[in-house]
């Protein structure tokens, strides 16, 4: 009925029929009517995942909002029960809120400590404040990775049959609309003056990408807290894939580059970088490296080179006694330092 409805809308306007036009919009109307009065409540919120602790890998994670402190994240985890449970390692897809500051911490292949519902396993969610005890637990535990067969989710939110019924349902409703006015609709597009040789567009993948944005307004330096980690949210949203193989940060600008056929080891997740410690290290680098008056400062960050683990961070300074480096690891740890080089 929705299909027919808004079919005969659409079949209306094209024909200039005001009778077909009333029909469609007047059943269309009813059924929004008949949806509102009949729709029932969901219910406001489930009861908290309480339950067991355990150990999960985190296989990705994707950060899809940056409007306030805390974000939404989307996780993909491979959860590791206890022996006593006796069940084996499974995955889960979750989403859960993560303050800013705590982000850093999370991590694709990183540990994590979760708690789940023996019931219920796809219930799942992260602990951010572990006791010390789990604590040591997640940094010494190696977790291997579960196969996708093992992706468990909820039942009562599976309604990819129902879905595709309703589609069906849709489609066929238009198509027998736009069959019954099919003599009039081909009339008036055979009418239509349509260039012979109109060019047709064309599309094309590539392998690579780059993306940039430009920060301005008030406060708008992007060493000011939150900025460099909501416009890494930014640029994500523009790209297919959050594993990048540069990010080159500025003052008032962040640019990222990827490229598809670089394996695992040479890329990074843009996540995964510690932003909230990247204003701390520029401060030290102009400040430490003998650039009396720094002028421009630039962070470059690159996949991990040689046995190396995580991307590589690389601060420039530049000012009128020359160039200077600062270099850290993926933690906001600094391995080295190269002052002021001259002019």
């Amino acid at each position: 009925m929705t299909g027919a409805a808004l079919a005969a809308v659409a079949v209306g306007i094209i024909l200039e029929d005001v009778p077909v036009f009333v029909a469609g919009g007047g059943v269309l109307a009813l059924l929004i009517l008949f949806a509102v009065l009949g729709g029932k409540r969901r219910p406001a919120g489930g009861e908290p995942p309480a339950g067991r602790l355990a150990l999960a890998r985190i296989e990705d994670l994707r950060a899809t909002g940056g409007e306030s402190a805390d974000v939404p994240v989307k996780f993909r985890l491979t959860v590791a029960p206890e022996p006593e449970d006796a069940r084996p390692a499974y995955r889960v897809k979750i989403t859960q809120h993560i303050n800013l500051v705590d982000l850093p911490a999370y991590r694709p292949r990183g540990i994590a400590v979760v708690e789940y519902r023996p019931d219920k396993p796809w219930d799942v969610r992260i602990v951010t404040r572990p006791t010390p005890e789990w604590s040591r637990r997640a940094e010494e535990a190696e977790i291997d990775s579960a196969p996708d067969s093992t992706l468990v989710s909820n039942p009562d939110v599976d309604e990819g049959s129902w879905c595709l019924l309703v589609l069906l349902a849709f489609l066929a409703g238009a198509v027998l609309v736009v069959l019954l006015f099919r003599g009039p609709l081909f009339t008036a597009a055979n009418d239509e003056d349509t260039p012979p040789d109109s060019p047709s567009k064309s599309s094309s993948t590539s392998r690579t990408f780059t993306t940039s944005t430009t920060v301005s307004g008030p406060s708008s330096s992007l060493l000011a807290f939150g900025r460099m980690r909501a416009t890494a949210m930014e640029l994500e949203n523009r790209v297919d894939t959050a594993y990048v193989t540069e990010v080159t940060i500025e003052d008032h600008r962040m640019a990222v580059s990827g490229d598809s056929t670089r394996p695992p080891t040479e890329t990074f997740h843009l996540q995964s970088l510690p932003y909230e410690l990247l204003p701390t290290l520029v401060r030290e680098a102009r400040t430490t490296l003998g650039i009396r008056t720094p002028e421009t400062w630039r962070i470059d960050i690159t996949p991990p080179t040689g046995n190396g683990v995580g991307p590589r961070v690389r601060i420039t300074v530049t000012g009128p006694e020359g160039t200077a480096h600062l270099d850290a690891d993926a933690t906001g740890r600094v391995v080295d330092r190269r002052g002021a080089t001259g002019p």
